[in-house]
């Protein structure tokens, strides 16, 4: 505690120091070598006595930092019974400490609600640096995984060990899908993944989301509409056959029994000829929209191998040349990089992309301006597209989510099996058919690898 005197020491301190190195020069010159000495480490006491008192203050900041980094908010430094100067500089110290103690109070209510949301959350989250240690990983992660608590990556291989394999491979922006089936349930994971830096730490976040309940929807949302378009579709042919069957029956029995042979005319024969006609027409349409169902559920496994970008594109354009010429429009095809390549099935592949052309030139039909670009490329994190675009009046928002269908068309002509086939090709394929629409601006489509 530094007293009212706090001056005078130092008059004192200062005045002992002068006298006593005055004696000791005076002994030094007079030649008495001892008391000299003596002198000479008495001053020296006298100065280290000094500078420790001066020091004072110095020693109080950094005992008040140290406390501070040690998250001490405890000290306090008094503030009476001191000279003014003093008692403004432990105010201040005192005020500053509240200042950071208030500060801390509130990050730590922020973490807090921070690791409140994480805990409640419904997305798996797990953090891990390069050495595979998990610094985080939330209730969620780890009834995900089926695992608590979460440590390292390692204990992943006593999960499943394509698991383990999944996130030692992990690289910032991957996207992976992955199953883990045990004895009560099955997942289907989502995992993403993103760079971050925390103390000058690379870390790996990764964020898993279970979509079996959402893909479950989804089939069962696809099931509901195909069976919609079936319906439908064989509706619309069965109710002729129905219908003219009926009247042909009329012809050859009544409540009576069967009608004579002889009361035929040739009105009842040429009425018969033409419903059994329409009769056969049906039923072949009937056939085909069989056989269309049929060649949709048994597509091909691809026979991958390594293709040109450029090459492809340059194929579909020679193969639509005529119709596009025939409809006066403008078909570009561009590469970037011009090296690009893709591996899978060239006829398939061709297939999608002529079916997707041909769509854009029936989109563009009554259009002078009509425009079809197909681009591929590739993305910064690596990924592998094509895309086929057209400036033609786009797709109607509610018809968005039932073009993938099958059988689902608005066209009169065709059986509406093109689009859902190409999907599923692409799907064969490990990659992904989208589309981007909007009205009166254009449509595209995006195949991903």
């Amino acid at each position: 505690m530094i007293s009212r005197n706090f001056y005078m020491q130092m008059v004192v301190r200062i005045v002992a120091l002068a006298l006593t190195a005055m004696v000791f020069s005076y002994l030094f010159f007079t030649k008495h070598y001892f008391p000299f000495a003596l002198l000479l480490l008495l001053f020296v006491v006298q100065s280290v006595g000094m500078v420790r008192y001066v020091n004072h203050t110095n020693r109080k900041i950094a005992y008040f930092f140290d406390a501070i980094r040690n998250e001490d908010f405890t000290l306090r430094f008094p503030e009476k019974d001191l000279i003014k100067s003093f008692e403004k500089l432990n105010h201040s110290l005192n005020r500053v400490n509240e200042l950071i103690q208030e500060v801390h109070l509130k990050k730590q209510e922020q973490e807090q609600f921070y690791q409140e949301i994480l805990k409640q959350t419904t997305i798996g989250i797990l953090t891990f640096n390069a050495k595979g240690h998990i610094l985080f990983a939330n209730p969620t992660m780890e009834r995900l995984l089926n695992y608590s608590p979460l440590n390292h990556i390692k204990q992943l291989d006593q999960v499943d060990k394509k698991l383990y394999a999944l996130f030692a491979q992990l690289k910032p922006f991957d996207r992976r899908l992955i199953q883990l089936t045990n004895e009560r349930e099955r997942r289907q994971l989502a995992l993403k993944s993103t760079a971050l830096t925390l103390n000058e730490q690379d870390l790996l976040l990764v964020v898993a989301h279970d979509i079996h309940k959402e893909l479950e929807e989804k089939e069962t949302d696809s099931w509901v509409r195909l069976i919609r378009v079936l319906t439908h579709e064989i509706m619309n042919t069965i109710t002729p056959i129905t219908s003219i069957s009926g009247s042909i029956l009329n012809y050859f029995k009544t409540e009576k029994g069967l009608v004579p042979v002889d009361s035929f005319g040739k009105s009842h024969v040429e009425n018969t000829v033409k419903g059994l006609e329409v009769i056969k027409k049906q039923g072949t349409d009937l056939m085909e929209f069989v056989q269309s169902y049929r060649s949709l559920l048994n597509v091909p496994a691809p026979d991958k191998s390594i293709i040109k970008a450029n090459a492809l594109l340059n194929k579909v354009q020679i193969l639509m040349a005529e119709e596009i010429a025939k409809n006066k429009l403008q078909f570009t095809v561009s590469c970037n990089p011009v090296d690009l390549e893709f591996y899978g099935d060239e006829r398939q592949l061709t297939q999608v992309l002529v079916n997707l052309s041909k769509n854009a030139l029936q989109a563009l039909r009554d259009d002078a301006n009509g425009r079809i670009a197909m681009v591929a490329g590739s993305t910064a994190q690596g990924e592998k597209y094509i895309e086929l675009s057209d400036n033609g009046p786009g797709i109607p928002v509610e018809l968005l989510d039932e073009i993938f269908v099958p059988f689902f068309t608005t066209k009169k002509e065709g059986t509406g099996i093109g689009l859902s086939l190409s999907k599923q090709i692409m799907h064969l394929h490990g990659g992904n058919l989208e589309v981007r629409s909007a009205p009166f601006q254009g449509t595209s489509f995006v195949l991903t690898f």
